[in-house]
């Protein structure tokens, strides 16, 4: 499957955005991974000002978040489910 802007919990959010904001989690998780930085950031969206915090606990949902971004982006296709096998 292809990305849908028009979907998902990012619709709606300019590609400019987007791309700024995946550059931000992208570097948090870095930071975060390392502990060279803080655990605070904020951006900027259409409904206005969001600032989140993440602790080391929260890489797992950070590494989400930057999945999301890239199928929103079309960087990466959207992941399949496992498809399972009944006998």
């Amino acid at each position: 499957m292809q990305f849908n802007p028009r979907g998902g919990l990012l619709a709606g959010m300019q590609t400019s955005a987007l791309q700024t904001a995946i550059k931000a989690a992208q570097q948090a998780y870095i930071d975060l991974s390392t502990g060279a930085k803080g655990e605070s950031y904020s951006y900027t969206q259409g409904d206005g000002s969001k600032s989140v915090t993440y602790t080391k606990a929260d890489l797992p949902a950070l590494s989400a978040l930057i999945q999301s971004l890239q199928v929103q982006l079309g960087i990466v296709p959207r992941p399949r489910r496992a498809i399972g096998l009944r006998f």
